[in-house]
């Protein structure tokens, strides 16, 4: 991955992706999306025309209210207007030149118009943030309920039932272990910068720029574990997956800028593998039997390869740039790599010469995939402004197109499927949505 660190990262961001970026004739004199972030808790409670900032809900959408709660009415720039100057004006990073223009012709059509998750709500008190332009593995859910992200230097907890935000872990001081493990690192970190954040069940990990490894059971007070996977200058973790061995024990892989890919026995705390590529490691995915591991990273070509000795089973050939998400289909059979080449492309391991669909992005870099837990969706996020959810269980002809404005920070189904939460990071309308499954007896809301 490019080596943007740390607040170089953030600048990255806001000085070229910035909603702002249009022609301030048309609008941005106004500049309705923030100059710059304030520290200051009592600035953040107001965008700047003096609009009292306010969570925005189903009902409200359903009377005409931008989901966002951006005042278009009062702009002298229309939605419609400002999308077709995003689609023509963002810039999408490309590690190789062009990579996005000549992976069209291999795209796969699909019909758009479907409805799978319908909005519900949009929280502004929680402000969700990115360090590094790359990376947006930064949004969890463990429930319906329950949602875990980075807010600026610190891990917090919402709950979109009794609407509450909770800090998990503040990471900008001095974080240390408060249980003994070999190989834990007593004396801890300060100021971490985290990069990628995992949460299942009760385990919580971060990564960290300087290849830190933070983990917190959240059923117990303090952190357990602290680790540097390498000493490294290039030492960035780029992504961690938590996953169940075959024994049934809890083990996380960590994916590193040093071309490794680590894992780690929980119960154990110890490091129990680790295998070495020729690039940088972006992300890890594991099959759901445990027998086969994706690898995608600085290189336009994947790999499939054996969890328990690393060795390639088959290369993956047709992306034309950089990867940086990757997800498997509960079935086992059925992956998902997310390439700088503006594609989405599914894979089946019965056949791996040639992926079976390629989905075509708006803007920019697929950088986030996850499949619902019933196999019946796979969502795709864009680095800003689209999240894609395709009926994976009818071969991803049809999609369902989530439509806003700003950088995205990462993107959860529940566990149950029935919520689809997506982290939003912009100066002023940084936000968490939250989108509900469509079943049949949504006419509910309108009475809740």
């Amino acid at each position: 991955m490019s080596q943007y660190q740390g607040e170089e990262a953030i600048y990255y961001i806001a000085d070229d992706y910035e909603m702002a970026e249009v022609d301030d004739d048309m609008y941005f004199r106004a500049r309705f999306m923030a100059e710059s972030e304030s520290d200051d808790d009592d600035d953040d409670e107001y965008d700047h025309l003096d609009n009292k900032i306010t969570d925005t809900t189903a009902a409200d959408a359903r009377r005409g209210k931008d989901i966002q709660g951006i005042p278009w009415e009062r702009l002298s720039i229309s939605r419609d207007k400002y999308r077709q100057t995003r689609l023509e004006q963002y810039k999408n990073y490309e590690n190789i030149p062009q990579s996005g223009e000549g992976s069209e012709k291999e795209c796969t059509p699909t019909k758009k118009g479907g409805m799978y998750y319908e909005f519900w709500r949009n929280t502004r008190s929680v402000k969700s943030t990115i360090l590094h332009f790359q990376l947006r593995n930064l949004v969890w859910s463990t429930s319906k309920h329950d949602v875990y992200l980075m807010s600026h230097f610190s891990i917090v907890h919402w709950s979109s039932l009794s609407c509450k935000r909770t800090e998990v872990l503040d990471v900008s001081g001095h974080v240390a272990p408060c249980e003994k493990h070999p190989g834990s690192l007593l004396e801890g970190f300060t100021q971490t910068q985290v990069s990628t954040l995992a949460v299942r069940d009760n385990l919580l990990i971060a990564g960290g720029f300087q290849g830190e490894l933070i983990c917190k059971y959240l059923d117990r007070p303090g952190v357990s574990f602290c680790s540097r996977t390498t000493y490294d200058d290039n030492a960035i973790t780029n992504a961690v997956e938590i996953y169940d061995s075959p024994s049934g024990a809890v083990h996380f892989m960590a994916s590193n800028n040093d071309c490794g890919v680590r894992d780690f026995d929980m119960e154990r705390f110890q490091l129990s593998k680790h295998f070495c590529f020729p690039w940088p490691v972006n992300h890890t995915s594991l099959s759901p039997d445990g027998k086969l591991l994706v690898i995608v990273g600085d290189n336009p070509d994947g790999i499939v390869v054996d969890s328990q000795t690393g060795k390639t089973v088959m290369p993956l050939c047709g992306h034309l740039d950089f990867s940086f998400a990757s997800a498997w289909h509960p079935d086992g059979r059925v992956f998902a790599t997310g390439n700088q080449d503006k594609t989405c492309r599914v894979w089946d391991v019965r056949n791996l010469s040639k992926s079976v669909a390629v989905l075509k992005g708006n803007l920019g870099a697929i950088r986030s995939i996850r499949f619902t837990s019933d196999g019946q969706f796979m969502a795709t996020a864009e680095p800003a402004d689209f999240v894609h959810v395709y009926d994976a269980k009818n071969g991803f002809a049809k999609e369902h197109e989530i439509d806003f404005f700003g950088e995205i920070s990462g993107v959860s189904f529940s566990p149950d499927t029935e919520a689809l939460f997506i982290g939003v990071w912009d100066r002023t309308y940084g936000s968490l949505l939250q989108y509900n499954r469509c079943r049949n007896y949504t006419y509910l809301d309108t009475i809740l």
